[in-house]
């Protein structure tokens, strides 16, 4: 019964747009549910700024700031072209671990090219008030392609200041996740130059491009650092069922489309479910739950939260909340929030923020009730 109000109580909070906190009860604590913002078409990721203010970048090629009570800025100026279309824009965003001495930001896009085709790219660029400048790209996938699928798209750094990059294998290109020449359904790792780091996994291979770290991968639209190894844990969508939660780790193959928990879109058999030298997922998700954003929560202020995993779920408008023991999972909370959630960030005053997806987008933020 419990639940079932919450579920009331929520869906009515996101249908009228109210800015009053609605109450949520959930396992370990008692939130409010705040909507913080709102007019965003179909913001795509969030970071926080020094000062505590937000960027958010919208998939229609648009960057905003916004206050920390919600007041969002014009667009800024000196943004890369995207092509918006299908589940390509303007994506990721991760600021450079020295930004409060140089402001440099990195962003990840679907880059247009000729012919109506499109690669996953990444650029850095200073961020000057209410502008990028010096904006430069240090990443572009090796292949572009006719495809507005499966573009990954997150960004995030390494306690040693490397930049991991998430593709996906577009849609069309499911057998060149597990071919090393190409970009195709990587996690991808780069200095903040953009060139490969001496020590990845394929450094020096004639038939392997430098900058992977990882492969057999299908959509990758969550990447977080574990708060205590520093390990990178990625999440991807999986077919029809089958999405997964990884920790990506040198050279290893993650097995899609040898291995897979999914199936056809309609029904039918991709390859096994496990097979010698690729990798299992840590976690799985039969049916999909379409994961996108993804944090640990290692701030004090929601009690019996500390280092749990926080994942968003397009498909079910929840928010998964994920106990550890150690590197597995051990337990799982879903969350009713009622919106497609895109991104998921924990706020330097430890509440949880939300980016819906949805032609009026919003930042939802999650506290402790008072």
């Amino acid at each position: 019964m419990k639940s079932t109000l919450n579920s009331i109580v929520l869906s009515l909070f996101v249908l009228s747009g109210a800015a009053q906190a609605a109450p949520l009860v959930t396992e370990k604590a008692t939130l409010e549910l705040t909507e913080l913002s709102q007019g965003f078409d179909h913001p795509w990721s969030l970071a926080f700024l020094p000062d505590g203010r937000m960027l958010v970048s919208e998939r229609s090629g648009t960057l905003r700031i916004v206050t920390g009570t919600g007041e969002k800025s014009a667009p800024l100026a000196g943004v890369p072209a995207v092509k918006a279309a299908g589940q390509g824009g303007l994506l990721g965003l991760a600021l450079d671990p020295d930004f409060a001495k140089n402001q440099l930001i990195y962003l990840s896009f679907s880059e247009p090219v000729e012919a109506d085709n499109s690669r996953t790219a990444v650029a850095k660029a200073r961020l000057s008030g209410t502008s990028l400048t010096d904006v430069q790209v240090i990443f572009r996938q090796a292949e572009a392609i006719n495809s507005q699928y499966h573009y990954g798209g997150r960004l995030v750094f390494s306690p040693q200041g490397e930049l991991f990059i998430t593709t996906g294998d577009r849609g069309s290109r499911r057998e060149d996740a597990q071919k090393l020449d190409g970009h195709f359904g990587k996690v991808i790792r780069v200095n903040t130059d953009g060139s490969a780091p001496k020590d990845n996994p394929f450094v020096g291979r004639a038939d392997a491009r430098a900058e992977i770290w990882s492969y057999g991968h299908r959509n990758l639209q969550g990447a977080a650092v574990h708060p205590q190894t520093g390990a990178i844990w990625t999440h991807e969508h999986g077919p029809q069922g089958g999405d997964e939660i990884n920790i990506a780790q040198a050279g290893k193959n993650y097995g899609w489309p040898l291995i897979t928990y999914g199936e056809e879109y309609g029904g039918g058999v991709i390859g096994q479910k496990r097979k010698s030298g690729l990798e299992q997922p840590l976690h799985y998700w039969v049916p999909s739950i379409a994961p996108s954003g993804m944090s640990f929560y290692s701030q004090n202020a929601i009690a019996g939260w500390q280092n749990n995993l926080l994942v968003g779920s397009l498909k079910f408008g929840q928010l998964v909340r994920l106990e550890l023991t150690a590197d597995k999972i051990s337990h799982e909370e879903r969350i009713r929030i009622g919106s497609r959630i895109r991104d998921v960030q924990v706020g330097p005053d430890g509440a949880v923020y939300l980016l819906t997806d949805e032609d009026n987008g919003k930042i939802l933020k999650l506290s402790p009730a008072n």
